[in-house]
């Protein structure tokens, strides 16, 4: 990549971030669906067809703030010491994120990061969206499985990997639910810990002679 185009694209970075964040402060103060794509543009001083550009989709805007977090499993699986199966590393990585109170758990102690939680999860376009993410997920996560157990067949490889990541999301709803009834992140979390554990004792049991 050359400098002139390593700056263009940090631009856009910039640009797409700025856009995001206008988006989600209009969207938080009145509310995802009273907020219309025009008013993000004017508030943001462009045109809807440039905010288009950048983001095909309303739902977009908000979602960009997790961008970071696409194809996170698969990096997972791609990235594990040797000696250590797909489905151990990624239960670690789980527990880490856990600790570390990551939004994507569901669990945060931080007042606007919580605002931004809730709306997600209490706004249907959104989380409709999100199930699309999750389908790209699927795809590359399939593809280091694959490369994980070479052996493997294709189809339900493909199985496996939804259901890791389907685990993931209603792990992440479940804590978000527990936490939003009244007790702090970190009183949910040893409980959190406790459901990731049975979650990935039965994705082991099902899929360990593959990816155990």
């Amino acid at each position: 990549m050359s400098e002139e185009t390593g700056l263009r694209e940090r631009k856009k970075q910039r640009t797409r971030r700025a856009l995001s964040e206008t988006a989600i402060e209009l969207f938080l103060k009145r509310g995802f669906d009273q907020v219309s794509v025009a008013d993000v543009a004017a508030a943001a001083e462009v045109s809807k067809p440039t905010l288009f550009r950048y983001f095909p989709a309303k739902e977009d805007l908000v979602l960009y703030r997790i961008a970071d977090h696409q194809g996170e499993s698969a990096r997972v699986v791609r990235d594990r010491a040797p000696g250590v199966s797909p489905l151990a590393a990624l239960r670690a990585h789980l527990h880490a994120r856990l600790d570390a109170l990551d939004p994507i758990t569901g669990l945060s102690g931080n007042p606007a990061v919580r605002a931004y939680t809730d709306m997600v999860y209490t706004t249907p376009s959104l989380l409709a969206r999100m199930v699309s993410y999750t389908n790209r997920d699927v795809d590359e996560l399939t593809a280091e499985l694959l490369a994980a157990a070479p052996g493997a067949d294709a189809s339900m490889t493909r199985l496996a990997a939804g259901q890791i990541l389907l685990a993931h999301r209603h792990l992440a709803h479940e804590n978000w639910r527990h936490s939003s009834d009244g007790p702090t992140p970190k009183a949910v979390l040893a409980e959190a810990h406790a459901a990731a554990d049975r979650a990935y004792d039965l994705l082991t049991s099902g899929l360990g002679p593959s990816y155990g």
